[in-house]
Parts: structure tokens; sequence; C-alpha cells
């Protein structure tokens, strides 16, 4: 039976992330774990986030879990979701804060001078709300996904990857963001897909089969 490591550092609604899971994986045992034995012993590791970056590398670290957590994005599929998006890049504009490495680039926070919509229209900070993803190339986690299928995005901040080749989808508020990356057995995503519908289920079903 595949087993399932949602990583529990203190942060986010962990609960949904593993009932979605459940939901479409409803033979494999979903795990919400902070010990990183039960990290390191998972098939597969889901790395979720909401909050403030600085809060979750210091929860990250203060629960020994950085080493676990870079061992399974080196060695088996790992998907990382919102904060566990930035987390996985050097550094962020909230703190400033260094983030766990793994990918080159920062996380920058949305400028409000340019936060106004085609009409005119002041857009607020965070960006909340459903909108548009746009695939950046063919990958098994977007199989039966439409281009352009909505996502539910809660986020002030974004990353800027300096490998090109890194981003697997952008996203527009009002100009274009990268909000999801791939590299090998590694994808990660700036929405939620545990809230995102049909849209969502979809990539975490295609997550649970996936054989990078």
């Amino acid at each position: 039976m595949t087993h399932i490591a949602v990583i529990d550092y203190g942060m986010g609604n962990l609960r949904s992330v593993a009932k979605a899971i459940e939901h479409v994986a409803p033979n494999a045992t979903v795990e919400v774990t902070g010990n990183p034995n039960r990290v390191r012993a998972a098939d597969r590791v889901v790395f979720p986030g909401q909050g403030a970056m600085p809060d979750c590398m210091r929860e990250l670290d203060h629960r020994n879990l950085r080493p676990a957590l870079l061992d399974a994005a080196r060695n088996k599929p790992f998907l990382g979701l919102c904060i566990g998006l930035q987390m996985l890049f050097d550094t962020s504009e909230e703190g400033p804060t260094e983030g766990l490495g793994l990918f080159s680039g920062k996380v920058l926070r949305f400028s409000e001078e340019h936060l106004f919509s085609v009409d005119g229209q002041r857009l607020k900070i965070p960006h909340m709300g459903w909108n548009e993803v746009w695939q950046l190339g063919v990958h098994p986690l977007w199989r039966s996904i439409p281009d352009g299928a909505r996502f539910y995005f809660v986020h002030s901040y974004y990353v800027q990857e300096r490998d090109s080749g890194l981003a697997a989808a952008s996203s527009r508020y009002p100009h274009s963001f990268t909000c999801a990356v791939a590299r090998d057995n590694v994808f990660a995503v700036q929405f939620h897909p545990e809230k995102s519908a049909a849209a969502g289920l979809a990539l975490l079903g295609n997550f649970v089969h996936w054989k990078p």
C-alpha cells in the first residue's frame, strides 16, 4: 500500500490537504506527520504551507524536518503547495528569509504600484480567488486538466526562478508570474489544489500515480 506523508510543521490547514488526497487515493495510507523518520519512510511526500515564510522556515527547523524534507525532494515523488513552493527557493523578500535552496531564485512581493486591472481598477494584496493557470509544456501532473483551467490562489508573494526551464505553469495578476515549477521528481504549485474543485483533485490524483 502506498504511504503518502503530508509534512506537518505547524503551518497551514493540513487536514484539508490530507482529506483531498484520501479522496483521490482511497487505497493509500495518507499520514499527516511531523516525524522526520515517517517522512523518510513514505513513498510520496506532500509539502503544504500557509502563513508567513519566516515563521514556516523557523518551525521547519525547530522540528528538525529540513534534512528529511530535502532527502525526499531529491529521491521520491514530491509535491509542494503554496508556501511549500516558495520555501524551495534561495531567498524571500518576506523577512528577508533564506529558503531551502533546492531551486535557484527568489520570492518577491507583488508590487502595489503595478497592481491595476485592464480597466484601471486597483487590485488587492493578497491575490485571492480563482485564476487561470496556463501550462508551459507537457507534464504528467497536467494530465486531463485543460490548459487555462482555474485554480484557487491565496498569496502575496510569487517565485522568480533563475532557470527558465523550471517553470511548469504561469498565471496573471495582472502580469504573468510563475505559479508552478517542475524538475525531475519535484512538482510544486503556488495555488491550492485541495481548494480547487475538479481541477485540483485531478492534479492530486495525477501526483498519486506519477512515476518520475
